[in-house]
């Protein structure tokens, strides 16, 4: 299969190291130097291409990978607020895209177990529902999309979260989710509900970036001739 890199900082060259032992062929690595290099000519040449830009290009790309038919991986945080749109036209126009916001098998277990525990600790509400989340400084995006995805798991498993705020709250109905950058920490999410009598806590520790490419590349060899919307449910299959 040959794919394009859209982001070639330090998960992108990850992605490429996994991608050539599965077999794949890398034909095109684009990053902030040679931008002018994402042509319509080249990205053709693609079966697939896997997004892992900034938030401020992911958007721009989805759309020429969409002009040219070319089905695109998303793992790009922080564009969000256009993600209906972007559904839409995927699923409207037959266009092949695919988004997680972690591509690692342990997160998205983590994501499970997650929504679980909300749903037994919904009767409980003396327990304070608190998140955190750590990584590398590089990381440009806060809350990370992580994050978000696992709030919006307890919101819609717990009556007593209606939103959640990137800071400390004293609101009842709000989710707090604090974001901490620390060099070198691939990323850490914590959820935790405490009372005055005890604490729960989950967590997941990534201890490198080897989960979240390989993961990409497997959905990206998912999507090759696929068209409409997907994420990482339809190809884990819980």
């Amino acid at each position: 299969m040959k794919i394009a890199l859209l982001g070639y900082g330090k998960m992108g060259q990850e992605i490429e190291k996994i991608a050539i032992e599965r077999g794949h062929e890398i034909v095109l690595k684009i990053n902030i130097d040679n931008a002018h290099d994402l042509t319509n000519e080249n990205l053709k040449k693609a079966d697939v291409a896997i997004e892992f830009s900034t938030p401020e290009t992911a958007y721009s790309n989805i759309q020429k990978c969409f002009e040219l038919n070319v089905p695109i991986v998303v793992g790009t945080t922080g564009w969000l607020h256009k993600m209906e749109e972007v559904q839409n036209a995927a699923q409207k126009n037959g266009k092949g895209f695919f988004y997680s916001s972690n591509y690692s098998i342990g997160v998205n277990v983590f994501f499970e177990i997650n929504k679980h525990l909300a749903k037994l600790m919904n009767n409980y509400p003396s327990y304070k529902i608190e998140m955190e989340e750590i990584h590398h400084t590089q990381k440009l995006d806060a809350p990370s999309g992580t994050a978000i995805t696992l709030a919006e798991g307890i919101i819609e498993n717990t009556d007593r979260k209606t939103k959640w705020v990137n800071d400390k709250s004293s609101q009842q109905d709000e989710l707090e989710i604090i974001s901490l950058r620390i060099e070198n920490i691939p990323g850490t999410h914590t959820v935790s509900y405490n009372s005055e009598i005890d604490e729960i806590f989950i967590r997941h520790t990534a201890k490198n970036r080897k989960g979240f490419a390989l993961g990409a590349v497997i959905a990206a060899e998912f999507m090759k001739g696929k068209s409409g919307f997907y994420g990482m449910k339809d190809l884990i299959k819980f």
